[in-house]
């Protein structure tokens, strides 16, 4: 794979033919421009977007919007779809496009930089960062103690009317597949039975969650880790909290990721991008500036990041949180859609 770096040597001469000088004359690298659809928030990747290195062979066109509209347009467009890149909130969308072939294989230099866990199983798209499903909760009301020891014990009679949940976000439909794929259908579904009888406040998506515990207006929340990290610090009530059980079904980390487009002409281009994506200066990047948690080995988390061990995590393949339709079937059949 070309480096992101090119340098051209070349002799100079003066005006005396018997004078050469040695001098490299450094010639400005030709770029490819790059249309990146991204499901990723602006507001996160707008600024990161904004550091690609002066001497990187590519430059960037996003497209944003949320990733369920991008997947579509990129499968409705085809062949003629002008995107030669898909950034992606989470893998179950870029599992969508394995699946349908719309996606290149990547080197296996490039999804070596990784973990396993957190690239396809056929190589057609990495992981670029992950957001660990936690339980946040009112540490004004409750104690790590008292809290669940395992993700299925939220669904018991004694947190009837205590817990908020978000059933119509894309987080959770990522996780509930997890759940079908760990778990089983018939014990999937009657958890979400046995959660939806215990009456839990439903919320658009995550952030509510975060907020109503911080305010005390519920005192469990089943949400991404990050939401709590962008509340301000001092005086904060709300905490995370992971199971504490090693390999609970609660604690999976889902994955923000990027694929090529099969057929992009720019694939060179495309895949310098994707090895910048996983540089260690991106990755602290979505560490330090964003929350997450990095998918390269070696970068540090944000020191307000509680670092996850793999196997403190849900042993579950990426391929699995993609599994939707299902999930979604059966979310409308309980009336929670």
């Amino acid at each position: 794979m070309a480096g992101f770096i090119a340098l051209i040597l070349g002799l100079g001469c003066s005006s005396a033919p018997d004078t050469v000088t040695s001098d490299a004359v450094k010639e400005e690298v030709p770029k490819t421009q790059l249309t990146v659809y991204s499901g990723r928030g602006e507001s996160l990747v707008g600024p990161l977007f904004e550091r690609i290195p002066d001497d990187a062979p590519f430059t960037v066109s996003v497209q944003y919007g949320k990733t369920a509209e991008m997947v579509t347009r990129f499968l409705s467009e085809g062949e003629q779809s002008p995107a030669d890149v898909i950034f992606a909130q989470d893998s179950g969308h870029l599992g969508v496009l394995a699946q349908r072939g719309a996606l290149r294989a990547l080197p296996n230099e490039l999804l070596a930089t990784v973990d396993p866990s957190f690239r396809d199983e056929a190589g057609t798209w990495v992981g670029t960062s992950g957001r660990l499903r936690v339980l946040v909760y009112d540490s004004q009301a409750l104690t790590p103690e008292q809290l669940p020891k395992r993700l299925e014990d939220l669904a018991l009679p004694a947190w009837k009317g205590r817990v908020g949940w978000a059933p119509t976000n894309g987080s959770a439909h990522a996780h509930i597949s997890a759940l079908r794929h760990l778990w089983g259908e018939e014990k999937t579904r009657d958890w979400l039975v046995a959660m939806k009888a215990n009456a839990p406040v439903s919320y658009p998506k995550n952030s509510p969650q975060v907020a109503a515990a911080n305010e005390g207006a519920i005192e469990i929340g089943w949400v991404n880790h990050y939401y709590l990290h962008r509340l301000d610090s001092e005086g904060r009530r709300a905490r995370n909290y992971s199971f504490t059980e090693a390999g609970d079904p609660g604690n999976v980390l889902m994955v923000s990721g990027v694929g090529i487009r099969k057929g992009s002409p720019k694939a060179e281009a495309a895949e310098a991008f994707i090895e910048w994506l996983l540089s260690a200066e991106t990755q602290t990047y979505f560490a330090q500036e964003g929350f997450e948690y990095p998918t390269r080995p070696g970068i540090e988390t944000h020191t307000d990041v509680t670092p996850v061990a793999l196997d403190q995590l849900a042993q579950v393949p990426q391929s699995k949180l993609a599994d939707l339709g299902p999930t979604r079937a059966l979310l409308t059949d309980l009336g929670l859609l």
